[in-house]
Parts: structure tokens; sequence; C-alpha cells
């Protein structure tokens, strides 16, 4: 079981930090009038939202392995 935390805290953090930099090469994509992603589908700042959640599903896996290796001592 704490495999599969581990794995699935290292794939949420991945995804967390390549929205980011979308989000980043979008808005520098912005400043010279270009675009990244498709207008109709999700902006900067949607993305951001999406990377935040995924950070707040890592921080909620890491203090669960906190807990659980502080129980066990």
């Amino acid at each position: 079981m704490e495999k599969i935390l581990n794995v699935a805290m290292r794939v949420f953090f991945v995804i967390a930090f390549g929205l980011l930099a979308i989000v980043v090469a979008e808005v520098v994509a912005n400043a010279f009038g270009y675009t990244i992603t498709l207008r109709g589908t999700y902006t900067a700042g949607r993305l951001l939202e999406f990377a935040t959640v995924f950070l707040v599903f890592v921080v909620a896996l890491l203090l669960r392995q906190i807990r659980d290796r502080l129980g066990k001592s």
C-alpha cells in the first residue's frame, strides 16, 4: 500500500509541475500575442487551479506518510 501511495504522490507531483510549466509558457506566449493551449478549452488560470489541486493531494499524502511513520515509532 505504501508503494502505491509513493508512486501516486510522485505522479501527482510531476503532473502539477508539468501543468505549472504549461501555465508559465502560456503566459509568456500570451505576452507576445500567441497561445499554446487551445482557446476554447482551458485558460492559464484554470490550468493553475488544476496544478494546485494536484499539489494539495501531494501534501495530503505526505502528511499521511508522516502520521503513519510517527505512529509506528
